[in-house]
């Protein structure tokens, strides 16, 4: 494989593995966005996907035509000195609480379908999380480049494993689209959140990127790979009943498909968790070093202590809650990308 080509497949993986976390690969989030919306979801994740592709990689060539460094320098570009102080603060404490929520979602991940304990979830977590970011962006790069192949192949196997579990339910249904007007919201809410998130790794791995054309192929193929992901996830979701009732749907239908398929799916939920909260961290332990006078070490081990903190409330209700809330402060950061002209 060609040095290009390994580069391009790695920042697809990066972003695929940015924005797949707790919510994504449980199959949480996805209900919350799109399958409570019945097929009307279908829609909504084929619009986010056009965001995926066009705004991710718009956000990526902004940043190496900006030489940004990480999300602090972005958002001054995009909105100024002084709201970018505002903003910087507002994707803090964003990325603060969806690395709460994909600590919890380890604990939960233990509990539900290992039958062991939450806390042990959470602290196995904390240690392989502390290791892996001693390596800094390569670390990040490694573990995307192994977790996200897995992860779209089994995503394919779960699909063709049910392909017959709908019991014959209309993949397109009219009156989906026009009770609850919300899933038409719903895909630019959930667009704006992931993509306001990925910036924190986005914007220093456009940096490592040969030349604009590796960056263009990579931010296509990632976007498009989620894109794929979603709709074979809603499809999946959307074929089983009592699914709004499960804190980890996708693992429960996979319990039916046999023992050894449903612990290695486990074991792929987890890969997926982990990838967005070292992400999370990584942009955080970043943004935080360039303005406190403390070592990185003192900077990660008091992060990963607030967010074990804040992992304790609960995963559904962490995911229910602030989810949703910031993904309309992250709208402004689309529109705002959106309007910007790419020089």
């Amino acid at each position: 494989m060609s040095g290009r080509i390994k580069q391009i497949l790695q920042i697809a993986a990066t972003y695929i593995g940015t924005v797949v976390g707790a919510g994504f690969a449980t199959g949480r989030e996805i209900v919350e966005f799109f399958t409570k919306y019945g097929s009307a979801g279908f829609a909504g994740i084929l619009i986010s996907g056009f965001l995926f592709i066009a705004i991710g990689t718009k956000l990526m060539l902004m940043a190496r035509r900006i030489n940004a460094s990480s999300f602090d320098d972005m958002n001054h570009y995009l909105f100024g000195s002084a709201a970018s102080r505002v903003v910087n603060v507002l994707m803090l404490i964003m990325l603060f609480g969806v690395t709460g929520v994909m600590l919890s979602g380890t604990g939960a991940l233990f509990r539900e379908q290992l039958n062991l304990p939450f806390q042990a979830g959470v602290v196995l977590t904390l240690i392989v999380t502390y290791v892996v970011m001693k390596k800094g962006i390569d670390g990040i790069l490694w573990t995307n480049s192994l977790i996200v192949p897995i992860m779209i192949l089994f995503s394919l196997i779960l699909t063709f494993s049910i392909f017959d579990f709908s019991g014959g339910r209309q993949l397109l249904v009219a009156e989906d689209f026009t009770r609850n007007w919300k899933w038409l919201l719903s895909p630019f809410t959930y667009a704006a959140f992931n993509l306001t998130l990925a910036q924190a790794v986005l914007v220093p791995l456009s940096r490592e990127a040969a030349d604009e054309s590796v960056i263009k192929w990579g931010g296509f193929l990632g976007g498009l790979g989620l894109t794929c992901i979603l709709l074979n996830s809603q499809y999946v979701l959307y074929s089983v009943p009592r699914v709004l009732s499960y804190e980890i749907p996708i693992a429960e239908i996979v319990g039916g498909l046999g023992l050894f398929v449903h612990y290695f799916f486990v074991l792929v939920i987890y890969g997926e968790i982990f990838s967005t909260l070292i992400g999370n961290l990584f942009g955080l332990a970043g943004s935080l070093g360039k303005n406190m006078r403390l070592s990185n070490n003192v900077i990660l081990l008091s992060l990963m202590l607030g967010s074990y903190l804040l992992s304790q409330v609960g995963y559904a209700e962490l995911l229910h809650y602030l989810y949703p809330v910031f993904g309309m402060i992250a709208l402004i950061f689309l529109i705002v990308i959106s309007a910007k002209k790419l020089n």
